[in-house]
């Protein structure tokens, strides 16, 4: 066996049932990824795709840096059929590519605002949808739960998560300023223990601090996750400027969703009166208007085929420069080296 056939076997079941027995695309959990660059000055990178065009840019850009990429289907509840578009697409597209670098593939997050059974319960079936859909990776945001509250709801909603050994990360829940790290004590405490799969505990990268990232109270997450086995996990990372990026993989953060930039992207190439449309929309729904672009996603009229390609081409450099500071560059084939070899056969 080769190093790829090797890696392929380590792949989900989840994974291989909806790709189909047929396909090389080394789709793997973030728990293998994370061991093999427990050691390297890198975080997982986990980039999202607002519009299908960019899908090229982002997977080439993970090729040309030989990098591990993660890719977020933000909304994944949005409708019925969300999730598994999002996964035939990148399917479709990374084969058509021969893409042979390690990717995952995180839903969410998903946002948990109650623990009220009649509002956990069309999450719950959510969840379980998700799990045969392709998807390595599950984030659920807790945030506007105590910490009490977001337990309780983690415990209800992960059975099925847990049972078939996905991955899981879960945000800092709600609570006081300046109390964030008791919260995260709290919620590390009431689920690392009956969740194994329970991988990142997630951190926006709003609560750091807006001007100057509080590096201090970061490695004391990092320290505290790290005493339950877990990594951090910034999430919303690069609203300002990406030059942070290298700041969150020193003070040792495993894993960073950067969707601002690509959600910028995104919306510039869409016609004026369009993106005025969904700002107004985005207000409304609480949402940004890059995240709702990518809810909407094939309602909106298609690109033009100048702009389609004008995207992908924005999304392969800006891509770059973010595998490149998040020190996911050569990550790629040294990771699947690491695997084929501790595989456990």
């Amino acid at each position: 066996m080769n190093v790829l056939d090797k890696v392929l076997t380590l792949r989900p079941t989840s994974v291989v049932s909806r790709l189909g027995p047929a396909s090389r695309l080394p789709v793997l959990s973030p728990r293998e990824l994370s061991l093999a660059l427990e050691n390297a000055p890198a975080a997982l990178p986990c980039l999202p795709v607002p519009a299908r065009p960019m899908l090229p840019g982002l997977l080439a850009a993970a090729r040309g840096e030989d990098a591990v990429l993660g890719l977020v289907c933000p909304h994944p509840l949005a409708d019925r059929g969300a999730a598994e578009r999002f996964v035939a697409a990148v399917q479709e597209v990374a084969e058509a590519d021969g893409h042979a670098r390690p990717l995952f593939l995180q839903a969410g997050p998903v946002r948990v605002t109650s623990t009220a059974p009649a509002s956990l319960a069309p999450v719950k079936d959510g969840l379980f949808r998700l799990v045969d859909t392709g998807f390595s990776l599950v984030a659920l945001d807790v945030s506007r739960l105590p910490a009490s509250g977001a337990v309780e709801a983690v415990l209800r909603l992960s059975e099925t998560l847990v049972e078939r050994e996905f991955a899981l990360e879960v945000s800092l829940p709600g609570g006081p300023e300046g109390e964030e790290l008791e919260g995260a004590r709290l919620l590390l405490e009431g689920l690392a223990p009956r969740m194994p799969g329970l991988r990142f505990l997630r951190v926006s990268e709003s609560v750091l601090g807006e001007e100057v990232q509080d590096v201090q109270f970061l490695r004391s997450l990092v320290d505290l996750a790290g005493q339950h086995g877990l990594g951090i996990s910034v999430g919303e990372a690069g609203r300002r400027s990406t030059r942070v990026l290298p700041t969150y993989v020193a003070a040792g953060v495993k894993k960073v969703e950067c969707a601002a930039p690509f959600e910028r992207l995104a919306l510039a190439v869409r016609p004026a009166a369009e993106r005025e449309s969904l700002e107004q929309k985005a207000h409304k729904a609480g949402l940004t208007p890059g995240e709702l672009l990518g809810v909407l996603g094939g309602q909106l009229s298609p690109l033009e085929s100048a702009d389609a390609s004008r995207l992908e081409a924005l999304t392969f450099a800006e891509a770059s420069e973010v595998l490149e500071a998040l020190g996911a560059s050569r990550t790629g084939w040294k990771s699947m080296l690491f695997l084929a070899e501790n595989r456990g056969d």
